[in-house]
């Protein structure tokens, strides 16, 4: 079974705690973390990017010269994409890059990604997260005395681990979010994934 350092509240390694074979232990599919990776991408997209079109543009519809005799080259107006201040070509038009990715493919894809996490011993579990005070220095010196410092480090935070987000907030390397919202492409992106013994326990209790 897979197993995890546990830390107390002061960053210091204290003994092992074995993971769900569920949710630690799975198969890896690489086509299930694609589809969900390049999905929570490209849903991110807003899509509102837009260029105007020659109906758009300010100008005049009259023809600019006469045909011939001029020797300039033929024009229909001045709002043509080849002149200065024309409209754009085939420019980009708003729309929606949402894609949808099945309920099983995204829950293997998340099971995936915490199986490689365990495999890599990159998944550190704490006692609690819990702060007093929301104090960055004081969190700080924490997760460098349980090596997790200046990594990027993906926490999860259970409803019992207050101040963890303010804690935390101000860290370049550090992501919080609550264990109801984790994501597969959260956890890819961090080098480590910190929970707090709470947070396990809510993250793997479909698995009892």
């Amino acid at each position: 079974m897979a197993k995890a350092k546990l830390y107390a509240v002061d960053g210091n390694a204290k003994s092992d705690v074995e993971l769900s074979e569920k949710y630690f232990e799975s198969e890896v599919s690489k086509g299930c973390l694609y589809l969900t990776v390049k999905a929570y991408l490209a849903n991110q997209r807003q899509g509102t990017h837009k260029t105007k079109t020659k109906t758009e543009v300010s100008g005049t519809g009259s023809k600019p010269w006469k045909q011939k005799g001029t020797g300039n080259a033929r024009a229909g107006d001045n709002r043509s994409s080849i002149w200065v201040r024309g409209a754009k070509a085939h420019g980009p038009k708003p729309r929606d890059y949402r894609q949808k990715v099945n309920k099983k493919v995204k829950f293997k894809a998340l099971l995936s990604a915490l199986s490689l996490k365990a495999t890599s011993e990159n998944v550190f579990v704490f006692e609690n997260l819990t702060y007093e005070t929301p104090k960055t220095s004081e969190f700080a010196t924490i997760m460098a005395t349980a090596g997790v410092s200046g990594k990027k480090t993906f926490f999860l935070a259970a409803e019992s681990d207050t101040n963890l987000l303010k804690s935390a907030g101000n860290l370049t390397w550090a992501r919080v979010m609550r264990v109801q919202d984790v994501n597969t492409y959260q956890v890819m992106w961090a080098e480590n994934l910190v929970l707090s013994q709470a947070a396990l326990d809510q993250l793997t209790s479909e698995a009892k």
